[in-house]
């Protein structure tokens, strides 16, 4: 991927200094450690006529250690179409930042609703990417990251929670939750039970002092956590299902009679399953088959 200089200013017609445009910015705050806070964030907050903020007890002490003081507005799920028309009435003409109390906005905190009106009332919407702890977590934990899904909180009810975990049964990626101390042990045990014994991880108070992962199988992690409710914040990383039941034998004799009566995605795809390959790989193969026929 290649970079190109880029920022969110034009130049004021008086003053000749530059000014950030006018805006919805999504900004990342830290998750724990504020040297992870980057100097674009800085900037817009420093620019902003409005932060709208899910708990101003907390961004309020992360203005303090950047020496701001700012106009902030309480918004979560459960505010109205008004309190989000007024934010988007602001940054017509000035710069709105939306935080979240840690992280970045939207994954698994509110901003959803406002977001979507803002690209539907014509307001312009950027990001200032940063700090997230689902992608920290699954960054360190050892687990497969060419394929994950991330899964916010299981619900709390066991029926709802069971119901989650069996439409997740047959992913096969690496499945990303976030959790609390109290729960992590019932969540093991029921993820233990639906899921079988897979490889997982726990990741808590990460980029803080006492940043901590776990690794193990799900039924090593039910055991450790049984009698201990760990602080802090956590993300819970359940590996993959084995591949089950795949086939050996002759790969291309296979596509061969596959490309009989499948195109070639679809035969790439099906015989990929069948003997647990890659999908891309057997593409290029079958459409070599395919030219050469």
């Amino acid at each position: 991927m290649s970079l190109t200089p880029s920022d969110d200013s034009t130049v004021d017609q008086q003053s000749g200094q530059k000014a950030i445009d006018s805006g919805l910015y999504i900004v990342a705050t830290p998750i724990g450690n504020l040297a992870d806070m980057s100097q674009r964030a800085v900037e817009l907050l420093r620019a902003a006529e409005l932060v709208a903020v899910e708990d101003s007890r907390v961004t309020g002490k992360l203005l303090h250690h950047l020496g701001l003081k700012k106009r902030m507005v309480r918004y979560n799920d459960h505010s109205s179409e008004s309190d989000r028309e007024r934010l988007l009435e602001a940054a017509r003409s000035s710069v709105v930042v939306l935080v979240s109390d840690a992280g970045t906005p939207l994954i698994s905190d509110p901003g959803y609703k406002l977001v979507r009106a803002a690209h539907e009332a014509g307001v312009t919407v950027r990001t200032a990417p940063g700090a997230n702890a689902a992608i920290a977590a699954l960054s360190i934990s050892g687990l497969p990251t060419d394929r994950f899904l991330f899964a916010g909180f299981l619900p709390s009810k066991a029926k709802a929670r069971d119901e989650a975990m069996a439409d997740l049964a047959g992913v096969r990626a690496t499945l990303v939750f976030y959790e609390s101390g109290p729960r992590l042990a019932t969540t093991l045990a029921a993820l233990s039970s639906g899921l079988g014994n897979r490889e997982a991880a726990v990741a808590r108070e990460l980029t803080k002092r006492f940043e901590e992962l776990v690794r193990g199988n799900l039924l090593d992690l039910v055991e450790r956590y049984k009698d201990q409710e760990p602080k802090g914040e956590i993300v819970l990383m359940i590996g993959p299902p084995e591949a089950e039941g795949v086939e050996t034998g002759d790969v291309d004799a296979a596509l061969t009679e596959a490309l009989q009566n499948l195109p070639v995605s679809k035969a790439a795809a099906q015989v990929a399953k069948r003997f647990g390959l890659d999908r891309a790989e057997l593409y290029a193969r079958a459409s070599a088959m395919k030219k050469a026929q």
